[in-house]
């Protein structure tokens, strides 16, 4: 539990190819790129009053990594983008199972009418997909009512 005063920790863990935001299927993705993505979150983060630390990787080793780093720093929760690794993130979802903090997966597609099914999903509190970049935002905010024990209050700027 957090002292009165100390901002929740949260980390944002980026999969494989999302650096490319913006860029990489626009039509699916849009033009948002990941700089701008980051900007948002952070915003978003200092308007709930909440820490947010971003990671992008291509190797599901460093995403593993990277969790578990966080779980021993205590952080309060994981928003992540398996991206790439949704198919076969065998060790991504593991790692997600064994640690104390919830996890909220986001896609910015709605990837079941994509005919994709998540393999880390299970290992989730929660999945947000299908808004688009919106889905993060929505994702954070759904991640800190339930931290705080609150319903989500969510407006979209």
């Amino acid at each position: 539990m957090r002292s009165f005063g100390d901002a929740m920790k949260l980390l944002l863990i980026q999969g494989a190819n999302m650096e490319y935001l913006g860029r990489r299927q626009p039509e699916l993705y849009g033009t948002t790129t990941a700089k701008e993505l980051d900007a948002l979150m952070r915003r978003q983060a200092k308007r709930l009053g909440v820490s947010l630390d971003i990671l992008y990787t291509n190797t599901e080793g460093a995403a593993v990594t990277a969790i578990f780093k966080a779980d021993r720093a205590k952080v309060d929760g994981i928003l992540f983008n398996p991206a790439g690794f949704l198919h076969a993130g065998h060790s991504l979802r593991d790692c997600l199972r064994s640690i104390r903090a919830p996890a909220i997966e986001i896609h910015i597609t709605n990837i079941e009418k994509r005919g994709y099914g998540s393999i880390t999903s299970e290992a989730a509190i929660g999945m947000i997909a299908g808004f688009g970049v919106d889905s993060y935002v929505l994702a954070l905010e759904a991640m800190v009512a339930r931290l705080r024990h609150q319903p989500i209050t969510t407006r979209l700027s």
